[in-house]
C-alpha cells in the first residue's frame, strides 16, 4: 500500500513577504503588483481572501474588492530561494520528492515507517521541521494516491493535517464538489452540472459508459478519480518521474501600451532570454519558436516558425521572434501584450552539432555565466544590451525558472 505526501505551503508569497516585512502580518495582502496596474494577483492573504480576492484576478478588480489592501510587488527570487530551503527539508523525509510548483511537492513515502514512523507521526515531523527551519507554515495530505493526498491537503488548510486512511478514499471524496477534483476547471464543472452531477458521489454513482460518451478517455479518468485513484494526465507518472514539459512561454503586458518598436524588440529580446534560461535548466533545445502579439484593441495574433536546428540560445530565440515581429506588427499599431513560446523539444544529450561549435559553446558558456548569477541575484540582474530598455519586473508565479530539483545541467 503506498504513502504519498501532499505538502502545499500556506499562502507561499505573501508568507515569505511578511518574513522580511513583519509589518505586514494580520494584513490583507495582495502580491502581484500595484492596485492601478494591468496585471493579476499572484497570491492574497487570507484576509484579503475574505474580500473575495483570488489569484489570476486583475489587479484593479482586487483593489475595488478590497481597497484596504496593502499591495506588493512580489521578489521572485526571495521565493526561489525559500522554495529551495523547503525542498531541503522535504529531502530529509523521502528520496522521492517532486516539486509540483515553487510552493507545493508529491513525496511517496511508501517504505518509510521505520526510519519517520506511522503516516500521522511522520507528518507531524515534517510539519514541525518545516516550520523551523523555514518559518514557514504548511498543510500536509496523506493518502494512497496523489490525487488522495492535494485534495486532503486543500481540505486542511491552513496549517493542518489530514491523514485519509486507506479503504476510505470514496467516503472521503464523495461530498466535495466536483470542482474540488485535481483538473476539473471551471468549463468542466459546467459540463458535469448540465449532467446533475454536482458532487463527487454523482460522479461516483454514474456509469463509466456515460462519462466516456460525453468526455471521452477524460470522462473515464473522472470516474476514476471519483473513487480516489491517479488517473489521467500527469497524475499517471510516478513522484520524481521526469515529465518534461509541452512547452515554455513567458509573456509581459504593458501597463500603458505602447507602439515604440525599440522598446517593443527589447522586450522580445527579455522575453527569449527567459524562454532560454527555462529551456537551459531543464536540459532541452526548442525547434518551434512562436510569437504571440495582442494590441490595443485586444486582437490577438500567434505566429509560429520551425528552425533548421533546435537550440536554446536566447540569442537565436530572439532572432526569430523577432523576425516573426516584423512581419506580423503593424508599424505605428499599439501593443497590449508580447509573448515568446517554445516547443519542439529534444533532449540536449541527443543534439549532434554540425553546425558552428565553437561558437554555439561560447555561447552556452556565456549564458551558463549569467544564469548562476540570476540564480544569486534575481532574474533582472543580467540581461543582454538589446533587452536592457525592455526591462520589466517578473511575473511572480508558481513555475518560475529555477525551481528546485528541476534539474538545471548549467549548475
Amino acid at each position: 500500500m503506498r504513502t504519498i505526501f501532499h505538502v502545499d505551503m500556506d499562502a507561499f508569497f505573501v508568507s515569505v513577504e511578511e518574513l522580511f516585512d513583519p509589518s505586514l502580518k494580520g494584513k490583507a495582502v495582495v502580491v502581484g503588483g500595484q492596485r492601478d496596474e494591468r496585471g493579476v494577483v499572484s497570491a492574497a492573504s487570507y484576509a484579503a481572501r475574505k474580500f473575495g480576492v483570488h489569484s489570476a484576478m486583475p489587479l484593479r478588480t482586487a483593489a475595488k474588492l478590497c481597497p484596504h489592501a496593502v499591495f506588493v510587488d512580489g521578489h521572485p527570487e526571495r521565493y526561489r530561494e525559500c522554495s529551495g530551503k523547503v525542498y531541503e527539508v522535504l529531502n530529509h523525509f523521502s528520496p522521492q520528492v517532486e516539486m509540483a510548483s515553487i510552493d507545493e511537492a508529491y513525496l511517496d513515502m511508501t517504505g518509510t515507517k521505520r526510519l519517520h514512523g506511522p503516516p500521522l507521526r511522520a507528518a507531524h515531523m515534517l510539519h514541525q521541521k518545516m516550520k523551523s527551519e523555514t518559518q514557514l507554515n504548511c498543510s500536509i495530505g496523506i493518502g494512497v494516491s496523489r490525487l488522495v493526498a492535494k485534495v486532503s491537503s486543500a481540505q486542511a488548510k491552513p496549517n493542518g493535517i489530514l491523514w485519509i486512511v486507506p479503504g476510505e478514499e470514496a467516503k472521503f471524496l464523495a461530498p466535495l464538489n466536483v470542482r474540488d477534483i485535481p483538473g476539473v476547471g471551471k468549463v468542466m464543472e459546467q459540463n458535469l452540472h448540465a449532467l446533475g452531477i454536482r458532487k463527487v458521489d454523482d460522479l461516483a454513482q454514474l456509469d463509466e459508459s456515460v462519462l466516456k460518451e460525453h468526455f471521452g478517455r477524460w470522462g473515464l479518468a473522472l470516474a476514476g478519480k471519483a473513487r480516489g485513484e491517479d488517473a489521467g494526465g500527469w497524475f499517471d507518472s510516478e513522484v520524481g518521474a521526469d515529465t518534461d514539459p509541452k512547452s515554455i512561454s513567458h509573456e509581459h503586458t504593458y501597463n500603458e501600451d505602447t507602439s515604440d518598436q525599440e522598446q517593443l524588440e527589447s522586450t522580445l529580446m527579455r522575453l527569449s532570454e527567459m524562454v532560454g534560461r527555462r529551456l537551459r535548466e531543464g536540459g532541452l533545445l526548442a525547434r518551434t519558436i512562436q510569437l504571440k502579439l495582442r494590441y490595443k484593441d485586444f486582437t490577438t495574433i500567434t505566429r509560429a516558425h520551425s528552425l533548421a536546428a533546435s537550440t536554446q540560445l536566447d540569442t537565436e530565440i530572439f532572432e526569430q521572434v523577432r523576425t516573426l515581429f516584423r512581419k506580423n506588427w503593424h508599424e505605428g499599431a499599439e501593443v497590449r501584450l508580447l509573448g515568446v513560446h517554445a516547443s519542439g523539444f529534444e533532449d540536449r544529450s541527443s543534439q549532434i552539432d554540425l553546425l558552428d561549435s565553437g561558437r554555439e559553446e561560447r555561447w552556452n558558456k556565456a549564458l551558463a555565466a549569467a544564469d548562476r548569477l540570476r540564480d544569486k541575484f534575481g532574474e533582472s540582474s543580467v540581461s543582454l544590451a538589446t533587452g536592457m530598455k525592455g526591462a520589466f519586473r517578473e511575473r511572480t508565479h508558481e513555475n518560475p525558472a529555477g525551481l528546485p530539483a528541476k534539474g538545471n545541467p548549467q549548475k
